[in-house]
């Protein structure tokens, strides 16, 4: 199945109003640890700046470390989320699309986590978040991704998606759509108290070659590639990536 254009994810009201009870895990501490420290060490003391902030499971531990965070975030209602949170008047936020919108200042760290270059749904796009990125960080400033790495082989031949989880809690189904334009759908459904939550959202895929091509063409080049935040060696097996882009020019 042709999937048509789609466009760049936005969260509306129900999905903001849930989704730090439905990411519990990833605000434990063994998770969200490793990224604030490697992200603090990249920063070097400087100004950072995260695309796609959300409700502020990472700006705001980072704001904590002494590091001045600013964010852009597309989603006005998980804005506003993050700002009834302790701590969230250190954390400037700007409401826009993370491919165009500039904020004042310069950056020794730009960082996009946990997939969110992926709810840019066109390569084009995906290009200008490397190339805003490029616009914010100094030179010899770094641009940080963190996104999974398309698991094609665990479709079963014939089959055109995955289940990618199955909890009591939470059931996660992944579908294929659009091989050519490396558009996937990310279904769920999920128990948060005592309703059941459904969502489903396109993303687009990317290669772990796609994007040292994009950074190459923003004027970065690939610094590190980690198997996650713990800094594990990445691998042909790996499953999840964090790609350190370094600006030269």
């Amino acid at each position: 199945m042709t999937a048509g254009p789609v466009t760049s994810e936005i969260w509306g009201q129900e999905m903001a109003e849930v989704y730090d009870a439905t990411s519990a895990v990833m605000f434990l501490p063994v998770v969200l640890d490793p990224a604030v420290d490697l992200l603090a060490e990249l920063a070097r003391g400087g100004p950072a700046l995260e695309f796609a902030v959300g409700t502020g499971r990472v700006a705001l531990p980072l704001s904590d470390r002494g590091i001045l965070v600013k964010g852009i975030e597309l989603s006005a209602p998980m804005a506003e989320q993050l700002r009834s949170k302790s701590g969230a008047d250190a954390v400037e936020v700007t409401i826009g699309d993370m491919t165009t919108t500039r904020v004042s200042g310069a950056f020794t760290l730009v960082y996009l986590v946990w997939n969110g270059i992926m709810n840019v749904t066109t390569q084009q796009e995906q290009v200008a978040v490397f190339r805003n990125a490029a616009a914010h960080v100094e030179r010899g400033g770094c641009f940080v991704v963190e996104v999974i790495v398309p698991q094609m082989r665990q479709v079963p031949p014939g089959a055109m998606g995955r289940v990618f989880t199955m909890e009591p809690g939470h059931v996660g189904i992944e579908t294929f759509d659009d091989l050519v334009g490396q558009i996937a759908w990310s279904h769920h459904w999920m128990e948060v108290e005592g309703r059941l939550v459904h969502h489903a959202a396109p993303y687009r895929y990317v290669w772990p070659a796609e994007l040292d091509l994009m950074a190459e063409l923003a004027g970065f080049r690939l610094r590190d590639r980690y198997a996650g935040w713990a800094r594990a060696p990445f691998t042909s097996e790996s499953s999840e990536q964090v790609a350190v882009y370094e600006k030269v020019a």
